[in-house]
């Protein structure tokens, strides 16, 4: 049996504080709550102390943001699936969001080394007037280091019901998708970046946000590799391609921020963890 952990997170807003109330079962638990924006926003960073997800292992995190609540949260480093010997490491998050909150879902990336069979499975139910900034991060093996992803499979789920849904599986022997023109290219590092709102944007308050990223992706390195589309109006949709993780994360932020000041007049405010 591999490691069993399971997280619940419950936010409310008392008062005009965001309060948060946890329950965890075996490794995986939260730091303390972090308030660098004042009581109405509330970060959260996720720990996982073994430090890894192996064959066999299961991590579970379950989120409610009761009405007006407002959690950022993030990692202190990077998740790393490592190599099984037949059985599928499995992380799943399930996230609930009420009338009127916000929840900025923001870990660092998440490494696939040779020979893993991972599984990542995200799932967030947004009611009217919920909105939420989430990215992912997924690099394949670790090239810096002579490390090739060349055994393995990474399975990524996304789902906001009723707006977006994404699966894809990458699998190492998948040459013509890891290498061909009309897939990754020989990129072994690739990010989404998303803003869905559970109440539609007008057509003007869409257009402003589009344009904004894509000013940030026109002015950025990875401007070749990049792009934004709204795939309905309640959503936007950020993909990039790179070689190497720190590039691509800059550009996430960046474009994390535009949102951010645009779409609820808050200046980027970088978790304090990331700084560190």
């Amino acid at each position: 049996m591999g490691w069993q952990g399971h997280l619940q997170l419950n936010y409310r807003h008392d008062g005009a504080t965001t309060t948060a109330h946890d329950r965890h079962h075996g490794p995986l638990r939260v730091l303390q709550r972090l308030y660098p924006e004042g009581p109405g926003i509330c970060h959260h960073v996720l720990v996982h102390p073994p430090g890894g997800i192996v064959g066999g292992d299961t991590l579970d995190i379950d989120l409610h943001l009761a009405e007006g609540s407002h959690a950022v949260i993030t990692s202190p480093g990077a998740t790393r699936f490592y190599r099984s010997a037949g059985e599928p490491a499995v992380q799943t998050l399930r996230a609930r969001l009420d009338e009127g909150t916000r929840l900025e879902w923001l870990p660092l990336e998440t490494i696939a080394h040779s020979g893993c069979l991972g599984e990542n499975h995200l799932r967030f139910e947004l009611a009217p007037g919920a909105q939420m900034l989430g990215w992912d991060v997924l690099a394949l093996g670790l090239p810096a280091s002579g490390e090739a992803f060349d055994r393995g499979r990474f399975t990524q789920h996304i789902a906001l019901p009723g707006r977006w849904l994404e699966r894809g599986v990458i699998d190492a022997q998948d040459h013509r998708l890891l290498h061909s023109p009309l897939g990754l290219a020989g990129h072994t590092v690739m990010g989404t970046l998303w803003f869905a709102s559970g109440t539609p944007w007008s057509d003007i308050e869409r257009e402003a946000l589009i344009d904004a990223a894509r000013e940030a992706v026109a002015a950025h390195p990875l401007a070749r590799t990049a792009g934004v589309t709204a795939p309905n109006d309640g959503t936007l949709v950020l993909r990039a391609l790179a070689h190497r993780v720190e590039p691509l994360m800059n550009l996430l932020a960046q474009v994390r921020g535009c949102w951010r000041s645009l779409g609820w007049s808050l200046t980027a405010q970088p978790p304090r963890i990331w700084r560190t």
